[in-house]
């Protein structure tokens, strides 16, 4: 298994590499340990402007024109190749992004569906017939209505999933004849790279994706602004989103931004499944998911046995080394971001919070944690943590609960156990995010359903089929006969 990866990686225009000399170098490190594993040469400005143009003309020369069974194929050909390299892409996973190998594996599974789900759908991208004598003068007249490409697409993807976020992006975009200019978190930049090889491999054409690396302070803003990106999508936080929204103007915008997702427990559910439920949705990566479990209410009746069994599982995990075939968590993207999410426990402590286990922090690890009395108030409620934080909170009543998920800027996500299909309807009514799981956690995720928030979550949906039709427009051709 590899334990470093001593890669020195630049960004890659028109299917070469830049030049390493004249451009910054910065380090990558390995959460775990913060030792470096790997350099990257930063991207310019200018680099991103020659990214763009590289883009534009491989989609005017080759991508507009691609037949779509021919752009299957290359879909169909990279999932393939990563399924075959899938222990490297996994142990790349643990080491550049501090993931356990255990879900490193389940990302590259996921990802190889979502190149194969693209495949499937580049050869069903389907329009309509209008009737067009339905209106008074449209006798003898035929009305189509085709999907064809945007042109360029410039995607900008975060660190907690630098390989399957990454790919709910460009694999869209290649099933409908697009081209992309990627631009991944500059934390966790290999994974990207090995992706850009196997669609080479796979006979993509060169410029049809190019990935510019480095900071997004510098690098975000003259990919957005382009004229000739014609859509943006972009998936982080939301202070960043909505300035990428401002900078974007008229071009077409999917913004995945974040959660603090609500997770309701009634007091006819099935408690263990709960528990094992909410387990997997606070802790998995260390709690670095916008869909994670953050905020749980549990009806006043069935709270301390509910509590009692989420405790001893979550003080049950095996935190350590990501590569370590039995480590549960391994640590957060950084030190920092563990020092702040430790701050704002010993806040909630100092508001009155009690915290059951975990809350211990040692560099980039930080213990899970459960906390009870919280308050709406409190930081670890009303803010995306983000981290392996849950904060357990008693209701009496639906209404109330209904108010307590609905107060919040955010909606993306919710989980509601209850064995009563009529409670479940009626909460997945009221809720006001973009999906609600019954009987499941807030975090799962398939790779094919419609994903995206509302409110403060965010703008548009992903999920293959439903990128592939934000990645499009509606073409009308109108045909009359004589």
């Amino acid at each position: 298994m590899l334990n470093t990866l001593n890669y020195h990686f630049s960004s890659i225009i028109d299917g070469t590499p830049l030049e390493k000399d004249g451009h910054k170098d910065l380090e990558v490190f390995n959460p775990y340990n913060n030792e470096v594993i790997g350099k990257i040469s930063c991207a310019t400005p200018e680099d991103v402007k020659a990214a763009v143009e590289s883009a534009h003309r491989a989609y005017e020369d080759t991508m507009k024109g691609m037949p779509a069974h021919k752009r299957s194929e290359i879909l169909r050909k990279t999932a393939d190749l990563l399924e075959g390299r899938s222990d490297e892409f996994a142990q790349v996973l643990a080491l550049e992004a501090g993931k356990p190998i255990k879900e490193a594996r389940g990302e590259v599974l996921r990802a190889v569906q979502v190149l194969r789900f693209a495949s499937e759908g580049a050869k069903a991208i389907y329009g309509e017939t209008i009737p067009l004598d339905s209106a008074i003068g449209g006798e003898n007249q035929i009305g189509i209505a085709k999907r064809v490409p945007l042109g360029v697409v410039a995607a900008i993807t975060p660190f907690n999933f630098p390989l399957n976020l990454v790919l709910h992006k460009v694999a869209p975009a290649l099933a409908v004849g697009n081209t992309i200019v990627l631009k991944p978190a500059e934390k966790t930049p290999f994974t990207p790279v090995l992706l850009h090889q196997l669609f080479e491999e796979a006979g993509l054409p060169k410029g049809a994706l190019n990935i510019v690396m480095g900071p997004g302070k510098e690098l975000v803003e003259p990919l957005v602004i382009h004229p000739k990106v014609k859509k943006v999508t972009f998936t982080g936080s939301g202070a960043v989103g909505w300035k990428i929204h401002d900078m974007a103007k008229r071009k077409k915008v999917t913004l995945e931004l974040g959660s603090n997702a609500p997770n309701i427990i009634f007091e006819d559910a099935d408690l263990e499944l709960a528990a094992n439920s909410i387990v997997l949705g606070g802790f998995t990566y260390a709690g670095q998911a916008c869909v994670s479990a953050q905020r749980i209410y549990v009806h006043e009746s069935v709270y301390q046995p509910f509590l009692d069994k989420l405790v001893a599982k979550v003080s049950a995990l095996k935190t350590g080394d990501p590569l370590e075939e039995s480590t549960d968590m391994g640590p957060m993207i950084t030190e920092e971001a563990a020092e702040r999410a430790e701050s704002w426990i010993q806040e909630a402590k100092q508001q009155g919070a009690t915290v059951l286990t975990g809350g211990e922090r040692k560099g980039s690890m930080l213990q899970p944690t459960v906390v009870a009395d919280a308050t709406a108030e409190m930081k670890v409620v009303c803010v995306e943590v983000f981290a392996p934080i849950v904060s357990v909170m008693p209701f009496s009543t639906e209404e109330e609960v209904v108010a307590h998920a609905n107060d919040t800027d955010f909606g993306l996500h919710a989980g509601v156990f209850t064995a009563d299909i009529n409670r479940a309807m009626r909460m997945a009514d009221a809720i006001d995010t973009g999906g609600v799981w019954i009987n499941e956690v807030s975090v799962r995720r398939y790779d094919h359903i419609p994903y995206g928030g509302v409110k403060s979550s965010g703008i548009g949906k992903e999920g293959v089929k439903y990128s592939i039709e934000s990645m499009t427009d509606l073409k009308f051709i109108g045909i009359k006969l004589y």
